[in-house]
């Protein structure tokens, strides 16, 4: 005879413990829990609790039973949906590295796992899973965390050339400072240029020049990164960061002077890679802008937006009235954040008229009609700034563009000051001193009578199909083509990749193999031994691609990017070339993607993790390095 069938439309309002033998109510009511509990498992007092103590719950005196076989619920369903994984389970582990993911590259201590509602939503997502502890998390963060270190630690190996970028972050309260050390390449395999981040290293007071070089060398030296495969170090400009590169670029350039004892020597001293500290073009762009508030008549102008736009963020009934008329608020500039100066005063003409308006109700004073003219002009005039900014703090491919980014703002400049000659001349005046501040700012990119010029930007421009043409071949001013020379000379001196013969035993098989069978010498290892020559890897042969390119640029597409445009090309046509094109592509022009670190971590160590320090570069490593 069969026994009677579970009411599952009660029994989902109660948990049996077998330990005691009493059914308890899981109700939840107004926020409270019921957790009343009731002497065996009688179906009939459990409904007669639900009917007392909760009757908004309808339970029917009689359930009607599935009238055919294959609507009656699976009896091993419902018995291996509450069977949990075996703890060594495919299925089992697979979920926990999942969740292990998801802690680290979101940042969230470990101990979330072992939170009431984190448990709750997993058993509701998976009944059969069963949620680990926060140390077997942990653990598996830090298989992870190492996993991902070998696997870019070989990317980096396979690299071409490497460009490095390096910035210091200091906690509120001066707690602790950190030294971000991040690593751009072409990733060969993929064939892609990749930005990731490689240390985040704890400093100490004062951050001296030593300390900053020393703390990159273990770093490099960690990540096996040779010196000869570091093709440049951006930084800021700051003295410390000056101080420590200058005196690694002497100490090099020594070391040379005393090796040259052979023009063969001399000439691979000059070679493509040599290391060599860059300037962040973003962080120059900021200084010249910065120029802005020198000038006295535009500083008065821009304290005046200042303390009007204070006035509405300090005002909570003048926010709510701007939010009503145009559900905007205004900008407040900030010093050290980039373009922040413009975004204020695009925000402030954008509400002009809600301002004004606003302003009225309050009874506070806004600014003339003359003003707001001086500020649409001003924001014209750090609109290309803020449009070129944007683009050159990107994280790679944007080292080709500094140069025609440098002579595009040149040549705005120098419109601008005309244009505002007669009827603004203090504007004007601050355009042309803008435009004298970046000449001496940007000589290293542009002047190549300048003791630190570096043709590295020009080299970079040069092969860079969507620019190279517009920018340096087909422009006729002397200083241009002077830089375009340069550029040809830095890339026709530039180390071959791979050759595709090494050593002489290779270049006799490689030749006998070419040869058929039957044209092979009778007396083939004699021949084997009789002088010949190398391939050569002459310049003539790097100038013939060179011109190949040039060539080629009249067919190229305009909107085709200049890594895509070397993508497609063949290698047996550029075999030179080609290889030191997608690695001069792939450089970044800021150090950026190193300061964006420390907006994330941040995060990490604020609140009860603000002695995070082993995890915080972990934590920032994985949540980073997501290619």
């Amino acid at each position: 005879m069969l026994g009677r069938r579970k009411r599952l439309d009660i029994w989902s309002h109660f948990k049996y413990n077998d330990t005691d033998k009493k059914s308890e109510c899981v109700i939840i009511t107004d926020g409270k829990h019921c957790r009343q509990r009731i002497s065996g498992k009688n179906t009939t007092n459990l409904k007669r609790h639900l009917k007392a103590n909760h009757p908004h719950i309808q339970i029917p005196d009689v359930v009607k039973q599935p009238a055919r076989k294959e609507e009656r619920p699976s009896m091993s369903g419902a018995f291996f949906s509450h069977i949990k994984y075996k703890p060594d389970s495919q299925e089992q582990r697979i979920k926990e590295e999942a969740i292990a993911k998801w802690v680290a590259r979101t940042a969230h201590p470990p101990r979330t796992v072992e939170d009431e509602e984190f448990i709750n939503m997993m058993e509701k997502i998976d009944k059969r899973l069963t949620v680990p502890k926060k140390t077997k998390i942990t653990n598996l963060v830090d298989q992870m965390y190492l996993a991902e270190k070998v696997k870019f630690k070989n990317r980096l190996a396979m690299a071409r050339k490497v460009t490095i970028g390096i910035d210091i972050w200091t906690k509120k309260g001066l707690t602790a400072s950190f030294l971000a050390v991040s690593a751009c390449y072409f990733n060969v395999q993929d064939s892609k240029a990749e930005h990731i981040l490689l240390n985040l290293k704890q400093m100490v007071h004062p951050h001296t020049a030593n300390s900053i070089i020393t703390l990159v060398e273990e770093c490099t030296e960690e990540w096996g990164i040779p010196k000869e495969k570091i093709i440049m170090i951006i930084t800021d400009n700051g003295s410390n960061m000056v101080s420590a590169f200058r005196v690694e670029e002497e100490d090099t350039s020594s070391d040379e002077n005393d090796s040259k004892d052979s023009d063969e020597e001399e000439e691979a001293d000059e070679r493509y890679g040599t290391l060599e500290r860059t300037p962040c073009v973003v962080h120059t762009l900021q200084l010249v802008v910065n120029m802005v508030k020198k000038e006295q008549a535009i500083k008065r102008l821009l304290d005046k937006v200042r303390h009007l736009v204070r006035q509405f963020r300090k005002s909570s009934v003048a926010t709510e009235r701007l939010l009503e008329q145009c559900g905007l608020i205004l900008i407040k500039d900030c010093e050290t954040r980039w373009s922040s100066s413009f975004l204020m005063l695009s925000r402030l003409l954008e509400v002009k008229d809600h301002v004004i308006s606003v302003a009225d109700t309050m009874g506070w004073d806004c600014l003339l009609p003359s003003e707001w003219q001086k500020v649409a002009i001003l924001k014209d005039l750090l609109l290309p700034f803020a449009e070129h900014t944007k683009v050159l703090e990107s994280d790679t491919c944007c080292f080709s563009l500094v140069v025609p980014a440098i002579l595009d703002l040149r040549s705005h400049l120098s419109d601008f000051s005309l244009a505002h000659a007669r009827s603004y001349r203090d504007v004007a005046t601050l355009a042309q001193k803008m435009s004298a501040n970046m000449d001496l700012r940007f000589s290293c990119f542009l002047d190549v009578s300048a003791s630190n010029f570096s043709p590295l930007a020009a080299a970079a421009c040069f092969v860079d199909a969507s620019v190279s043409a517009e920018t340096l071949i087909d422009n006729d001013n002397d200083d241009i083509q002077n830089l375009l020379s340069k550029a040809e000379e830095y890339i026709t001196r530039s180390v071959p990749y791979q050759e595709e013969v090494t050593d002489d035993e290779d270049i006799r098989n490689a030749e006998v193999s070419e040869v058929p069978l039957q044209k092979r010498p009778r007396f083939r290892f004699f021949s084997a031994h009789r002088p010949s020559s190398k391939p050569k890897t002459s310049k003539a042969s790097i100038r013939q691609e060179v011109q190949k390119f040039k060539e080629s640029l009249s067919h190229a597409n305009p909107e085709e990017s200049g890594m895509d445009f070397w993508s497609s090309q063949s290698s047996t046509m550029y075999p030179r070339l080609k290889p030191l094109a997608l690695d001069l592509l792939a450089m970044p022009a800021s150090e950026a993607f190193a300061e964006r670190v420390f907006s994330l971590t941040g995060d990490l160590s604020s609140g009860r993790r603000n002695r995070a320090r082993i995890t915080l570069e972990r934590s920032a490593f994985l949540k980073l390095n997501k290619v």
